[in-house]
């Protein structure tokens, strides 16, 4: 298997993300995140909560609809411009992205292709009982519009000073013609969004700064600083309402794409929804611009999974570790009785269990198969830390913890035990 495949197979077998609908043969695009999953994409959505919103006084947070009033993308240029090229196999009748294709002809059976046709990427549902054209919606392509057409609300509630910024975690569906690359590229895909609203003689001095931001955080997370290329997207491949735009790129196994993307919107949005602002000081209205940076959840956890996925040789055995940052792991320590049909030691485990547990979460107890197997468990998991309880535990109190990515063993009072791991992840 090459390196691609190898992840998505250690993702399904460990738990981390299966595939949408797999007893119904799956569907192209979806993908369930399982109980490991779940814990890595929270961690990531913290650590982003944590430095763009709790650590700042000019950030404010917001959980807007899904679903809004269908003037919203008339008014932001979606229902017009938010589209892919596309042209159709004239044989088996398949789509497929113009930009996505080597050649002129079918890449699945070689037939000819149909010119070029715009595709709107919004997923269209309907309101209310009646099916219509004065009931229909869309689910949101993007998060920012939620954002923008808060701005009244906030400057209302909050009264905040030029620059500040909205910012939200949510889904967003884009009706993708040819989805894949596993996580990569979805039909439904959550983001991390913040819309800076600054003065518009400021944005490359706004623009600089969070080009900066992003990068700090990606690499404090754990993304490898070799595998980020910035690229400038060219006038033709910008959104309608970008005046300049730089994606962020990754060195994935399928080549360089874009990990996340910061945009310079100018005031479009703003000005196209009506709104301004009136500044207290200087008693003006004007429509202040903005700045965009844009996070992809799924994206940033394949960059993770990719740079973190390890094989290597300890102890004279091959293993698999994911050297995952202890922040972001989805489990931050996991606890073992030597043996598991000695009572003496599974009590004392389960009380070192409970009492790390208390504090620190989340931790898990692990007693299947030799404690051989259960490390190399843990490691292909990228737990950082194992804590063995054996028999000199029942005589002093001390247990064993092992370092994930080193190997190294040292005892530990357990008494210690709680102020040892807070010091680690801190």
């Amino acid at each position: 298997m090459n390196k691609m495949e190898t992840i998505v197979s250690l993702a399904k077998r460990r738990g981390f993300i299966y595939p949408g609908s797999e007893i119904y043969g799956g569907l192209a695009g979806t993908w369930d995140y399982g109980p490991l999953g779940v814990l890595l994409k929270n961690n990531i959505k913290k650590s982003w909560r944590k430095k763009f919103i709790l650590a700042r006084e000019d950030i404010f947070g917001l959980d807007s609809s899904i679903l809004l009033n269908s003037k919203v993308w008339g008014a932001s240029g979606h229902l017009k411009n938010f589209s892919d090229k596309l042209v159709e196999c004239k044989k088996c009748h398949k789509r497929f992205r113009t930009d996505r294709l080597d050649s002129k002809v079918c890449p699945g059976c070689g037939g000819g292709l149909t010119g070029e046709k715009q595709f709107n990427t919004m997923f269209k549902t309907f309101i209310g009982a009646s099916e219509d054209s004065a009931s229909q919606i869309y689910l949101r392509p993007e998060t920012a519009q939620g954002m923008f057409v808060n701005f009244k609300n906030i400057v209302d509630s909050f009264h905040p000073k030029l620059p500040f910024g909205i910012a939200q975690i949510g889904k967003a569906f884009r009706n993708e013609i040819t989805p894949g690359d596993f996580i990569f590229r979805t039909r439904e895909f959550e983001q991390m969004e913040i819309e800076y609203f600054i003065r518009a003689q400021e944005w490359e001095k706004w623009f600089e700064y969070w080009s900066k931001q992003m990068r700090e955080w990606i690499m404090e997370i754990g993304v490898s600083v070799q595998n980020i290329f910035e690229r400038e997207v060219e006038e033709g491949d910008r959104a309608h309402y970008s005046k300049r735009t730089i994606d962020i790129d990754y060195n994935f196994p399928f080549g360089k794409e874009e990990l996340c993307g910061l945009a310079y919107r100018t005031d479009f949005d703003l000005k196209a929804h009506g709104l301004d602002y009136y500044d207290e000081e200087t008693k003006e209205n004007f429509i202040p611009h903005v700045i965009e940076p844009t996070f992809g959840i799924e994206r940033i956890i394949l960059a993770l999974l990719c740079d973190d996925y390890n094989e290597d040789e300890m102890n004279g055995e091959r293993r698999t570790v994911l050297r995952l940052k202890p922040e972001i792991a989805p489990i931050k320590a996991a606890v073992f009785p030597l043996l598991k049909n000695k009572p003496e030691l599974v009590k004392k485990a389960r009380e070192v269990y409970e009492t790390i547990k208390k504090r620190i979460q989340p931790i898990i107890f692990d007693d299947n198969g030799n404690i051989g197997k259960r490390y190399r468990r843990q490691d292909e998991i990228g737990t950082p830390w194992c804590v063995t309880v054996d028999f000199q535990t029942l005589d002093d109190n001390t247990a064993t913890v092992r370092d994930r990515d080193t190997g190294k063993q040292e005892r530990v009072d357990i008494k210690e035990i709680l102020a040892y791991f807070q010091e680690r992840l801190n």
